[in-house]
């Protein structure tokens, strides 16, 4: 069972997701927080596996409590669950330390996808928030400008940023997963990085 925490302030949503996930197999929700400062004082002590984080929450919002949260070194994977589609909002929550950015007319199937990929270690992304995060490597030619990588690997670092999983990639260039495999941990090692996240941030940060 994939433990998952609700973290919101709209009462509707948060209770709508709770019921969601209580009633889909494979996940349990036992613990929602209508704050922030409620998530920061308890979280902590539940270790959820996933937590569905609002960003415009009352007193500290949704993007300061991962930040503070993987500042004491919490294994919780984030999914920011938000109506804002703005860069900052997107990026900041990225580099905060979540692992995924989905938008709150997601629909209810691809919520639970999107819970599932991130504990299976993806980054699920909606498709809008998805080409935001190409745009902003294209419009800074980070890629591009980072002689670390070969061409190959830029564009696998392309897809990983799209959220896409190791066995999308392959089918995608018609290699193999373990190819795949060894150009991750090329990426990550020229990057000095050791995650899909961490990857995305250090080349989102240049």
């Amino acid at each position: 069972m994939i433990n998952v925490v609700i973290i919101e302030d709209i009462k509707e949503i948060r209770e709508g997701l709770q019921m969601l996930i209580n009633g889909s197999d494979g996940f349990i929700c036992t613990q929602t927080f209508a704050s922030g400062e409620e998530a920061l004082d308890k979280l902590p002590g539940i270790h959820p596996d996933v937590a569905l984080m609002d960003i415009n929450l009352p007193g500290i919002n949704g993007i300061e409590v991962v930040r503070k949260l993987k500042a004491q070194g919490s294994s919780t994977q984030f999914i920011m669950s938000t109506v804002y589609e703005d860069d900052e909002s997107i990026f900041e929550s990225l580099k905060a330390g979540a692992s995924g950015y989905l938008l709150k007319k997601t629909a209810p199937s691809k919520i639970l996808d999107s819970i599932l990929e991130v504990y299976n270690g993806g980054s699920p992304m909606s498709g809008q928030i998805a080409r935001k995060v190409i745009a902003s490597f294209q419009q800074k030619d980070t890629i591009d400008d980072s002689e670390l990588l070969t061409q190959r690997e830029k564009e696998i670092l392309k897809s990983l940023a799209k959220g896409l999983r190791y066995k999308e990639i392959a089918f995608e260039f018609n290699i193999g997963i373990e190819t795949v495999r060894s150009h991750a941990r090329n990426i990550y090692e020229k990057l000095q990085v050791q995650s899909r996240t961490e990857a995305i941030n250090k080349i989102m940060g240049r």
